[in-house]
């Protein structure tokens, strides 16, 4: 872990959120290179060119179901004069044995299927008889089904020129193009391209995986009865889905009861699946902030200054945070605030760049944007806090939603964007340009 910014700093700082973004991003480092199976890589991030072995197509191949024909048989054909030509087989996708269209000669010819020696077009069978004399038909009967078979003659109503309804080789990707980057995430269309390269393992860097656990003897599991003084607990789901939409793999630990030892044993048995943890409540000053009693003495023998830093932070919400590594692996933990919004706020800010670090990727913050507050009043934030409310966002305009208050959990279900209020402004006009971090 770097410790420098740690050590700079006396226990009574003030950290701004820049200072510990920075620190955070300093210390956690992309995830070693892995070779995963096509499926498994789904979301992972590429740390190799990928070059082509094989052209796409591989091979000269029809784009209709139609007649391989040779240009000068059917030049001039109508409806009135129509070509009349001899099949001589079938030509399906996937079949070994070739044919040679003479003159006067045709093929019937599948979607896909290499467009056979002799051929230069393709005529779809639209555009002819389908072999059964009765004028122009809508489609190819299937084969167990036609009568005419893939023999005797076919009537073709209209001419073609050269290469038309022809794939050619090479025409998606020729061998020794690059077909994806280094830095590419891999999503359904890159592992269709991989797999139609011939490509059946790929080397990423894997999805990191996060636990994410939340404290408090007041926490009960959805579902289950409330009691006296309970809530629900709503911040390891909203934790854990915010990590997996940021790219991990999140593993949700329920809610851990108000005791330093239970607490700490109960960390020490998840790091063997953790690149990253996080943890949500009893980082505060209160009597029963478990996770600073638990956490604040621990450090990593062989690492100098390493453990888990406590801080303050010049922002609202999410003014308590934690930040350090654990375990002998040196796993980062971030130890977020217990209110609602504090909690998803601090991940927006903190967690989620962490993640698509280890991820490799380059760009790991949310996108931004200026937008005009549209309020009925103006909006207040107190004096030396970056503060950040929740707000709706459509065509250039940011309106807020709910109040300023870090439990207001419904109000944070209908945004989809933080307004950002920087440290040095007290009041924010309607009608004023606004940063926003786009959520959605």
């Amino acid at each position: 872990m770097s410790t420098a910014a740690t050590r700079t700093a006396g226990p009574d700082h003030l950290w701004t959120v820049d200072e510990h973004l920075e620190d955070i991003l300093a210390t956690v480092r992309p995830l070693d290179p892995i070779e995963l199976q096509l499926l498994d890589a789904q979301g992972c991030v590429l740390v190799e060119d990928v070059t082509v072995p094989v052209s796409l197509p591989p091979f000269d191949n029809s784009s209709m179901d139609g007649y391989a024909v040779r240009v000068t048989d059917v030049a001039g054909a109508s409806e009135e004069y129509p070509a009349v030509l001899t099949v001589i087989g079938d030509v399906a996708a996937g079949q070994a044995e070739s044919l040679h269209v003479g003159p006067g000669e045709t093929a019937r010819i599948m979607t896909g299927a290499p467009l056979p020696p002799g051929a230069e077009a393709v005529v779809p069978v639209e555009w002819t008889d389908g072999g059964l004399g009765e004028g122009p038909v809508t489609g190819m009967r299937a084969r167990s089904q036609s009568p005419e078979g893939a023999g005797g003659h076919v009537h073709v109503y209209r001419s073609a020129e050269a290469r038309a309804h022809v794939r050619a080789q090479g025409s998606d990707v020729k061998a020794g193009d690059r077909a994806l980057e280094a830095g590419t995430v891999l999503g359904p269309p890159q592992i269709a391209l991989l797999a139609a390269i011939g490509r059946g393992t790929v080397r990423v860097r894997p999805r990191p995986r996060v636990v994410v656990m939340s404290t408090g003897s007041e926490l009960v599991q959805p579902d289950e009865q409330l009691g006296n003084g309970q809530i629900y607990d709503s911040n390891s789901f909203a934790l854990t889905a915010a990590a997996r939409d940021a790219g991990a793999i999140a593993y949700r630990v329920g809610a851990v009861a108000d005791d330093a030892e239970t607490l700490r044993s109960t960390i020490e048995d998840q790091l063997v699946r953790a690149d990253l943890m996080v943890t949500t409540g009893g980082v505060s000053v209160g009597a029963y902030d478990v996770v600073k009693e638990a956490l604040s003495s621990v450090g990593d023998e062989d690492e100098e200054g390493a453990g888990i830093d406590f801080r303050k932070l010049a922002m609202q919400p999410g003014k308590p945070q934690g930040f350090g590594s654990i375990g002998p692996d040196h796993i980062p933990l971030l130890a977020l605030p217990g209110n609602p919004v504090s909690s998803y706020v601090s991940f927006e800010l903190f967690v989620r760049p962490a993640i698509r670090t280890l991820m490799g990727l380059d760009d790991v913050h949310r996108p931004r944007t200026r937008a005009t507050l549209t309020a009925d009043k103006a909006l207040t934030s107190p004096k030396g806090r970056r503060q950040f409310l929740r707000g709706t966002y459509a065509d250039g305009a940011v309106t807020p939603v709910g109040g300023a208050g870090s439990h207001l959990v419904a109000a944070l279900a209908f945004a989809d964007a933080l307004i950002v209020v920087p440290e040095n402004v007290e009041s924010v006009e309607p009608g004023t340009e606004v940063d926003v971090v786009l959520l959605g």
